[in-house]
């Protein structure tokens, strides 16, 4: 059986694992990094937060790239009422305010939504999910159709609103420069404005389940850092990989065509994928991720939305 080894892009690799080499360019990238974390951090100090009548709950990281936010705001919102899920819609292919779900109801495609609020809206059947650059204008409009929790997906960087703040952080980070010479958003230290910090396989952990699996798979996915799926794939027959950037599309035809070529019976695919190929002819193959939450992370969401019940 083969087993897949994603590659890394250049600026991946660096962020993320990067080797000996790669130090030297960090070295020579460190003087914009601090003073980009310099900016970055009188921002957030300075900014005068607007104060809401309902929770508003941000699930965020430090760094760019995928830390498991998507799959956390679905299992977080999935055990609420009345929500509101308000994201800024990464890799769509629209602008300004877009609804993207009304109380699991689907108003709009993936192209305007983009791939992460399209799966958080076909996940949950009971939440409303909408896409604006500008949180607050998809905030107003939330809470005058009557929502009662807002949750904030990657909205820690929104420093002029007032928040619960939760924040993700990977199994593995061995470079903690920020941008443009390692994947921080912020400095590190800045966890320190957050009301929890949670650690993957400490406070959450995945679980990877494979639905229609095939004989001869086919590796395909646009999502940041691939070389993350690797533990999970251990043991599959992965044939060939076909990586694109987060958030891109794919070509229906370039894939019959690769599969053809190498013999696949499917592709293998994130959930985050598979909504950007819903009305494909192909056989496809899903990784479906579910995130286990320790109870205790519940109480603490508990506590901060009690605060807002008369």
């Amino acid at each position: 059986m083969n087993v897949v080894q994603p590659r890394l892009s250049f600026f991946e690799r660096l962020f993320f694992n990067p080797k000996s080499f790669d130090w030297v360019i960090i070295l020579i990238l460190s003087p914009i990094s601090i003073l980009y974390g310099l900016i970055m951090f009188i921002r957030r100090v300075f900014s005068i937060k607007k104060a809401y009548s309902i929770p508003i709950i941000s699930i965020g990281n430090l760094t760019v790239g995928g830390s498991g936010k998507t799959p956390f705001v679905i299992s977080l919102a999935s055990s609420y009422d009345g929500v509101y899920i308000i994201s800024r819609g990464y890799g769509r292919q629209s602008r300004g305010l877009v609804e993207v779900s009304d109380k699991g109801h689907i108003l709009t495609d993936v192209f305007n939504s983009g791939d992460e609020a399209m799966l958080m809206a076909k996940s949950l059947k009971k939440a409303s999910v909408i896409v604006s650059e500008n949180r607050k204008l998809a905030i107003n409009l939330a809470i005058d159709k009557g929502a009662k929790v807002i949750f904030l997906d990657d909205g820690f960087n929104r420093v002029d609103i007032k928040k619960f703040e939760i924040l993700l952080f990977p199994k593995r980070v061995k470079n903690y420069m920020t941008f443009p010479a390692g994947a921080f958003r912020e400095f590190y230290f800045s966890k320190l404005f957050s009301d929890l910090n949670l650690h993957e396989e400490i406070d959450f952990k995945r679980e990877v389940s494979f639905e229609n699996e095939s004989e001869k798979m086919l590796l395909v996915t646009a999502i940041s850092n691939p070389e993350r799926l690797k533990p999970f794939l251990l043991g599959k027959n992965i044939v060939g990989e076909y990586l694109l950037e987060d958030h891109a599309y794919f070509n229906e035809i370039f894939l019959k065509e690769k599969m053809l070529a190498l013999g696949a019976t499917s592709l293998l695919v994130t959930q985050k994928d598979e909504v950007k190929m819903k009305n494909f002819q192909l056989p496809l193959s899903v990784m479906k991720l579910e995130l286990q939450i320790k109870n205790e992370i519940f109480d603490k969401i508990n506590s901060y939305i009690g605060e807002y019940k008369v």
